[in-house]
């Protein structure tokens, strides 16, 4: 038999290793003798046993089982032939070599269809060293076939846990945005969905700096700084007041933060949050007990005192008077009262921005009630030609309201005007004008607006505040001013959908 004819190998050369020496101990190859029992088989045995774990078989079903190559005998590979592809499937994406041993007497048929299935085939008799080396190429590359797909497994597996974090970024409730370290200039490199969704502003700012969310009301000195911060090289957290791409303002909680790898800043991650409905209840709280404080005590105080005086018997003059005092008084505080639940009831709305409503029609309706509650004042109103001004401003009938009513109550005149002006601005914005010829609102009154409450300054007009605040949370402008007569215009900037 031409095994028997196997010869020796001459002394051995570094070529005949296949891998350039013996594969390492934990890196086991076990190649699968698939062979009928006889003297051919160890032979074959023999030649592969000192380079690789060599398991022989005649059972088809071993091929199921784990190898690195499978070699066949004639006879063997006749009965197991149409199992290779499956089981070449199943090892995927990694190489699986399988090899045929022909003889002389192998039939030519079955030797040249082999190919179909095979990777090689072994013309015998061979001498050891060339068998070996054969299959050990084979083997060689199936090794690299692993290290690749393992490769590209690890390299599948990182891709996908980048996505994830991108996905996650991308889908986050807050703004994500990660910009370049530099000195002045911090580029932009990627912004989420939030953060377009929060400031109109998407891809096409990628390259910029983030300032251009900075406008004309942002503080200088938070924006210092931040910048101080960056050019530190740490972290930092601020409220500040930034501008949408439409124009409309809110306050942002940004939070700025340096990204470190093997030492050095290589990312600066931002964090932006809408916060402008904290701004502006933590406000209202300011302001509502610095006014209510003031106001309550003083009126209380005014009506403790007069109640005493109606315990010394005054005199029937001084008696009227003094009812008249605590009557006037109490309805003052009743005032009051009902302006902070108006402010309360417009401001805690949590209607849908979608619902919009005709700003045309609503202001018919509100000159209509006007008219019949103040008979002796005289309403003007100027709207654009055919534009129902449908607008979704939550409040913003009732800060209206509010400034008409004020612009007639407090009109020592007893025939007072108003006139309300309304015109649509560039890019859906909605501009109102409310004009008295009243003796205009005293300047400490609307001087707290843009700085505050003070222990001396106090808002006795409540309305103000309520259109101030309605403005605010629409990310408008509200403005007082004195007119050409010495009354007042209050002006209302507001996006028509924020």
């Amino acid at each position: 038999m031409f095994l028997g004819d196997m010869v020796p190998d001459p002394a051995r050369t570094a070529s005949d290793a296949p891998f350039g020496g013996p594969p390492d101990a934990d890196e086991e190859v076990r190649v699968l003798l698939f062979m009928r029992p006889g003297r051919d088989r160890e032979l074959v045995a023999e030649a592969l046993g000192d380079r690789f774990r060599v398991d022989s078989t005649t059972d088809a079903a071993a091929l199921d089982s784990t190898f690195d190559c499978c070699v066949f005998g004639a006879e063997a590979f006749e009965r197991a032939a149409e199992g290779i592809e499956s089981r070449r499937e199943r090892a995927a994406p990694a190489f699986l070599p399988f090899v045929l041993l022909a003889s002389g007497d192998t039939d030519r048929e079955t030797t040249g269809s082999a190919w179909d299935h095979v990777d090689d085939v072994i013309e015998l008799p061979v001498r050891k060293g060339a068998l070996r080396t054969r299959i050990g190429n084979l083997v060689e590359r199936r090794r690299t076939s692993l290290r690749l797909a393992d490769r590209e497994r690890r390299l599948a597996a990182a891709v996908e846990e980048l996505r994830q974090k991108e996905r996650a970024m991308d889908e986050a409730p807050v703004g994500i945005t990660l910009a370049e370290p530099g000195t002045g200039n911090n580029p932009l490199t990627y912004v989420n969905g939030e953060f377009e969704r929060l400031t109109g502003y998407g891809p096409e700012m990628l390259g910029k700096d983030c300032r251009f969310l900075q406008g004309e009301h942002t503080n200088p000195e938070k924006t210092a700084a931040v910048r101080e911060a960056i050019d530190d090289e740490r972290p930092i957290s601020v409220d500040v007041l930034n501008y949408r791409a439409n124009g409309q303002k809110f306050w942002n909680q940004l939070t700025v933060a340096p990204i470190h790898e093997n030492g050095d800043v290589i990312r600066f991650v931002g964090f932006q949050t809408d916060i402008t409905d904290r701004k502006i209840r933590e406000r209202r709280l300011e302001v509502m007990g610095r006014v209510l404080n003031h106001n309550l005590r003083n009126k209380m105080n005014l009506i403790e005192g007069y109640t005493d005086l109606l315990r010394t018997n005054p005199d029937e003059e001084q008696l009227r008077k003094s009812l008249d005092v605590i009557a006037e008084t109490t309805d003052d505080l009743m005032r009051i009262a009902e302006a902070v639940r108006k402010i309360d009831h417009t401001l805690s709305k949590t209607e849908p921005a979608e619902a919009a409503v005709e700003l045309r029609d609503r202001l018919s309706e509100l000159l209509s009630q006007m008219t019949d509650r103040y008979p002796d004042a005289t309403f003007h109103l100027s709207l654009p030609d055919d534009d129902p001004l449908c607008v979704s401003v939550l409040g913003l009938q009732t800060a209206i309201e509010e400034g008409v009513e004020n612009a007639v109550k407090h009109n020592d005149d007893p025939d007072p005007t108003v006139w309300i002006r309304v015109e649509r601005g560039d890019e859906g914005w909605i501009e109102i004008e409310i004009e008295d010829d009243g003796p205009g609102i005293p300047e400490h009154e609307t001087h707290v607006l843009e700085r505050g409450e003070t222990s001396l300054k106090h808002a006795d007009r409540l309305g103000i505040w309520l259109m101030y605040w309605v403005v605010g949370k629409a990310g408008g402008e509200f403005s007082v001013a004195l007119s050409e007569t010495g009354g007042t215009i209050l002006r209302i900037v507001v996006p028509a959908h924020p």
